[in-house]
């Protein structure tokens, strides 16, 4: 059986059962947090337990809120490696890359998917929808496919076309808009008000946080539990970023991470797209809506995230920062980490090293600390940022 012991409010403190579907907190609509039986999970388990388990994100599955591992929906993802960057990481101490890029789907956000898929066919859901920028949409058809569970997407007309094609593959009811993802959230919204359908967009359910969480056990894992001092996050919704955070402070709770050890949390976003980083530099509790959102980085592309709040938090209680970079640079990191390291990254990726090196020009990250940078996906994905001219031989031709 789940060590789950309710659902709770960030914001208002309301508390619910997690046997039943929940969306949002019904006193106030903000997202909301599974909570564990931490001392049961501290007796039951111990870190060298893991030694002999599956080499997946389902290996840490005391932390997940799941009753029959039975029923577990999964595509093997997780436990994705850490890659020290010699070259690139020239001036720091230690730079290390973690490649989420070869889960299933390409992304990150298979372990959402995974996550949360799995405890919507538990709770008896058979239909959802969800607005996404791409990567999600692509993760949540496939687990959903996998699941047996009917997917309707709603996505950017602009969104990376393998993503589209990707969602199609697995069988959802794709849909493009000529807006935003928040326009496409809208359209989602009346869709599941319409139809009946679960709504499985970014925090309005509480599970996908749960199955991104394992990013931070694992990181923790993977250091011998003492994770580097600084981490470098893309934030478009956030939830990756606040799954980290909550994870950190499970592992205190039970005593997996000494309680001195608190990475500091970094947003980064990209200029023509940063409300999380202008609240954070304003001093503001909440992000305001961006007008005209635009970047090449699609998945940071969101002008209102439902938990910039939990962002904004999780930052300044790590001593944090919250970072925006130029398309410029984001498209030449690209090229840079992979003719450096041999790591074809997303631009998404890309942009945490570009504030990294930022960061540690201006003095934000000393010499002597470690930083980790979240690759969230697979740079294969875009082609349309790979503009390689290359030259055609006739046969026979020397070189």
């Amino acid at each position: 059986m789940s060590y789950v012991t309710h659902l709770e409010c960030p914001k208002c403190n309301w508390r619910g059962p997690a046997d039943e579907v929940t969306q949002v907190c019904p006193v106030c609509s903000a997202p909301l947090l599974v909570r564990y039986d931490l001392p049961a999970i501290k007796t039951a388990v111990h870190k060298e337990d893991l030694r002999d388990r599956d080499a997946s994100m389902w290996r840490y599955l005391e932390f997940l809120p799941v009753d029959d591992p039975s029923e577990i929906v999964s595509l093997g993802e997780g436990y994705t490696p850490i890659l020290r960057l010699k070259q690139a990481g020239r001036g720091f101490r230690e730079l290390w890359l973690k490649d989420e890029g070869l889960n299933p789907t390409g992304t990150f956000k298979a372990r959402g998917a995974a996550a949360g898929v799995t405890r919507a066919k538990a709770l008896g859901i058979k239909e959802f929808a969800m607005p996404t920028a791409g990567n999600a949409g692509g993760a949540w058809s496939a687990y959903g496919a996998r699941a047996g569970m009917k997917a309707h997407i709603v996505m950017p007309f602009d969104a990376p076309e393998i993503n589209k094609k990707e969602a199609w593959a697995c069988g959802a009811d794709v849909r493009l808009v000529r807006g935003l993802i928040s326009d496409a959230g809208a359209i989602v919204a009346k869709a599941c008000k319409k139809y009946g359908w679960f709504d499985a967009s970014t925090l309005k359910e509480p599970y996908r946080i749960e199955g991104k969480k394992t990013m931070g056990i694992e990181l923790a894992e993977q250091f011998d539990w003492r994770p580097p001092e600084v981490i470098l996050y893309p934030a478009g919704g956030g939830v990756g970023l606040i799954g980290i955070w909550k994870a950190f402070d499970e592992l205190r709770a039970i005593g997996w991470m000494a309680d001195d050890v608190r990475p500091r949390l970094v947003a980064v976003q990209a200029e023509g797209c940063m409300p999380i980083v202008k609240a954070y530099d304003e001093g503001k509790p909440e992000s305001q809506f961006w007008q005209n959102a635009s970047t090449i980085a699609a998945g940071v592309r969101v002008p209102k995230a439902l938990g910039d709040f939990l962002v904004l938090q999780g930052i300044r209680e790590t001593n944090g920062a919250a970072v925006a970079v130029s398309d410029a640079e984001i498209e030449q990191a690209v090229r840079e980490l992979a003719e450096q390291e041999g790591t074809l990254v997303c631009p998404e990726g890309a942009a945490t090293y570009v504030a990294a090196r930022t960061m540690l020009a201006q003095g934000m990250i000393r010499p002597d600390e470690r930083v980790l940078l979240l690759n969230t996906g697979a740079g294969i994905k875009y082609p349309e940022l790979l503009t390689a001219e290359l030259e055609v031989l006739d046969p026979g031709a020397e070189i």
